[in-house]
């Protein structure tokens, strides 16, 4: 596998190679939490800490692991990373623990993390396979909190009105009227298309 700079693990993980918009992974908790800013932004938040320290953790065991054994390995890995996490989340923001439900341990079952355990950080040292953790992390957050501020704009005429499941209770927010459909699962569908078809003509 050839070397690559830190820049281009960097932009491949950011966007030439975006989880959510390019490779098309980890669609189920993309697609079912974004139906809020906030709720988009708490999963992309646990899913880049995620991606990170499994990344890390993983480049730092490459060398003793054997390979009949090494996919169970980073399934233990990711499991144990998230756990912590979905502790944490519970006791320092429990109203968004609550809000996320089952999409937060599901984080185990992202292909995108598994695929980046397997396909990098098992074969790169710790400082590029945290580079590439953190691109990759970030740009799955910002696909899903992009997606969250859409829907929730075009259902609820609002960005980020349930911040407070972030933040705490001292923010507010005014709720107008909007398009239903934005918020409901079909919604999810037509805005990761209008965020794949941006990208692409960006590209072009």
């Amino acid at each position: 596998m050839p070397t690559l700079s830190l820049k281009q693990t960097a932009l491949d993980g950011l966007w030439h190679n975006n989880a959510g918009m390019v490779q098309l992974l980890g669609l189920c908790p993309l697609l079912a939490v974004t139906n809020t800013a906030s709720n988009g932004l708490g999963l992309g938040i646990a899913t880049l800490f995620t991606v990170t320290a499994t990344n890390i953790i993983v480049s730092a065991l490459r060398g003793t692991l054997r390979a009949e054994i090494r996919i169970p390995v980073f399934v233990l890995i990711i499991a144990s990373v998230v756990t912590a996490i979905e502790l944490l989340i519970n006791a320092f923001a429990h109203d968004l623990y609550r809000s996320l439900g089952i999409f937060l341990p599901l984080i185990v079952t992202n292909c995108a993390i598994i695929g980046r355990a397997e396909s990098f950080a098992s074969r790169n040292n710790v400082l590029a396979s945290a580079v590439d953790g953190l691109a990759v992390g970030f740009g799955f957050a910002l696909v899903l909190t992009v997606l969250g501020m859409l829907r929730e704009f075009v259902g609820l005429g609002t960005v980020f009105s349930d911040i407070h499941l972030l933040v705490g209770e001292a923010t507010t927010s005014i709720e107008e009227g909007g398009l239903l459909l934005a918020i409901l699962p079909p919604g999810a569908f037509f805005g990761l298309a209008a965020l794949i078809a941006l990208k692409q003509a960006v590209d072009r």
